[in-house]
């Protein structure tokens, strides 16, 4: 990585800045899935250990108006934190102001503290959102000069907590998670060990065109599934009942699917339903067609057994989109036949792209089968779509 990371700089004694990624899904104020705090620990330890005082910074959810702000609050996450820990985290619960700057400068060599949601600024005129100069340059005075990036989950986003921040400190690092990050995803798709399939679920087309395009010219395969093989395979002219199609993006299919050349697979038969809810009839059918009344939410057994045969002897495999409704036990054998034919393969390295894809492997119980899942759905779509990050550009260079 030809950035420079927490390990390239001295941190005994110096106040931190750190861009976390805590957006946690809170229910009645209880996190109900702390993994994204759980994957900032190495960074914050590190830190900690290193002599630091270790200031950090995330946002939670959306917030428009001074009405979002409810349920949006840090303060569970400070305490989740703290418990993990095993040590005070300091919470002023302000994102500015002679109270949060009086916590910052009693902080002594080895504690934390953590910032509120940093999308409260966003009420007055989006400055965290926006990347408001004035609040970068504010919230860079609170620290001594060193700001740690390890929020993957929003670097593709130029926002003031992380390249604001950045662009007002002398040095802008990673964090151990974002390094791990970009090692995996970007050298996977940029230096992959071959054969490399990529695999693409989700849908629609028009949400990963670029990311389509790109990886038809990375990747040995694309294999195709979710919503979004039925506009392909309706672009080929089999019947799809009433499945999730794109009629506006026939043509585009078509041009994509000319480009690949053969590279691009798709399913060879589906499990479908006479309704995504409420259904009274579901069964498989025998080749691509979709029979009238019918919609797809799943592969079926034979593409089940052709992503075996299309995985075999895969050294790099990068995962993004459920090929069903995996949240359906009726329709989840697609994907977790996916996820038995990807790991299985000898000496794999094996991403997920966050998302949908990540919740699928966790709640599946295949997550710790996989070499790597990624912290961020949108920003590791970015990347394999080859874009430049902006959190990650303006990290100081080596």
């Amino acid at each position: 990585m030809a950035k420079l990371t927490v390990k390239d700089v001295e941190l005994k004694g110096k106040k931190v800045l750190v861009r976390v990624d805590f957006n946690v899904p809170i229910k009645d104020g209880v996190i109900t899935n702390d993994n994204r705090i759980t994957a900032a620990l190495p960074t914050i330890k590190y830190i900690l250990e290193q002599g630091g005082r270790a200031i950090l910074f995330s946002h939670l959810g959306r917030v428009k108006e001074e009405a979002d702000k409810a349920g949006k609050s840090l303060a569970p996450v400070a305490k989740a934190l703290s418990e993990k820990l095993g040590q005070d985290v300091v919470f002023p619960g302000a994102t500015r102001g002679a109270e949060l700057e009086a916590a910052i400068s009693e902080l002594k060599d080895g504690e934390i503290l953590l910032v509120e949601n940093t999308r409260f600024e966003d009420i007055d005129g989006k400055k965290e959102s926006k990347n408001d100069s004035e609040l970068g340059q504010y919230w860079a005075s609170l620290g001594d000069g060193i700001f740690v990036n390890d929020a993957f989950g929003t670097a593709h986003r130029a926002h003031a907590s992380n390249v604001g921040i950045s662009a007002n400190v002398e040095k802008a690092v990673a964090g151990f998670l974002l390094e791990n990050e970009i090692a995996y995803i970007q050298e996977a798709v940029e230096a992959p060990e071959r054969p490399f399939v990529a695999i693409l679920g989700g849908s629609k087309v028009s949400d990963k065109i670029g990311v389509i395009e790109n990886l038809l010219s990375k990747a040995d395969k694309v294999i195709i599934g979710g919503g979004m093989a039925y506009t392909f395979l309706k672009a080929q002219g089999y019947e799809i009942g009433t499945s999730l199609v794109e009629n506006d993006k026939l043509d585009l299919a078509k041009e994509l699917l000319e480009k690949a050349a053969g590279k691009l697979i798709l399913p060879v038969d589906h499990k479908v339903a006479n309704a995504f809810a409420g259904y009274t009839e579901v069964k498989e059918t025998a080749d691509q067609n979709i029979p009238a009344g019918f919609m797809g939410l799943d592969v079926a057994s034979k593409t089940i057994a052709d992503y075996n045969t299309q995985l075999e002897g895969a050294k790099t495999v990068v995962w993004n989109g459920p090929v069903g409704v995996f949240e359906n036990p009726d329709f989840q054998a697609g994907t977790v036949g996916l996820m038995e034919a990807i790991v299985k393969q000898p000496g794999v390295k094996s991403i997920i792209g966050g998302g949908d894809s990540a919740a699928a492997a966790i709640n599946l119980g295949y997550a710790e089968k996989f070499s790597w899942i990624s912290t961020g759905g949108g920003a590791s779509m970015e990347l394999l779509e080859g874009k430049v990050l902006p959190g990650l550009a303006a990290l100081t260079e080596k």
